[in-house]
């Protein structure tokens, strides 16, 4: 099973940070744990990779899903690898979205409620919308 971590980042005027995966699916921002690394710095560092929202632009508020889905198919010969995935919500007042990662050209900030119709995988799709209902989330997301 592969680690995978990364992080729901919202930025309270703009929205959640949504990073799209070789010009064919969109996604939150997450990727594999490297040696030696922890899980939160592993998603501080997707995150920039993905998003170009610097690791010092984050504030950490905490743990907020984990869960176990096989990785999104880009080819007929691909594996039905199982990924471990660990996300945390941070918040950020950075607004500039600038990918440094070649293989997530892109990425949006898109309201909350709209994420779940931009995500590509089913259960990507199912935990954001029960993330959305906990009151961690609401709390950060009604403050704006």
């Amino acid at each position: 099973m592969i680690e995978i971590a990364g992080g729901i980042v919202i930025n309270k005027k703009l929205g959640v940070a949504v990073v799209n995966q070789n010009h064919n699916s969109w996604s939150l921002p997450k990727g594999h744990v490297e040696p030696g690394e922890d899980l939160i710095t592993a998603a501080k560092r997707e995150i920039e990779e993905e998003t170009g929202i610097p690791e010092d632009a984050l504030t950490l508020i905490g743990k907020i899903a984990e869960y176990e889905r096989t990785r999104i198919k880009r080819h007929e010969s691909d594996s039905d690898e199982l990924r471990h995935i660990t996300l945390f919500l941070f918040t950020t007042t950075h607004e500039k979205l600038a990918p440094h990662d070649p293989e997530n050209p892109e990425a949006r900030w898109i309201l909350p409620e709209k994420v779940t119709e931009l995500l590509t995988h089913p259960i990507d799709k199912n935990e954001f919308m029960s993330i959305i209902n906990k009151p961690l989330f609401q709390q950060l997301t009604n403050e704006a």
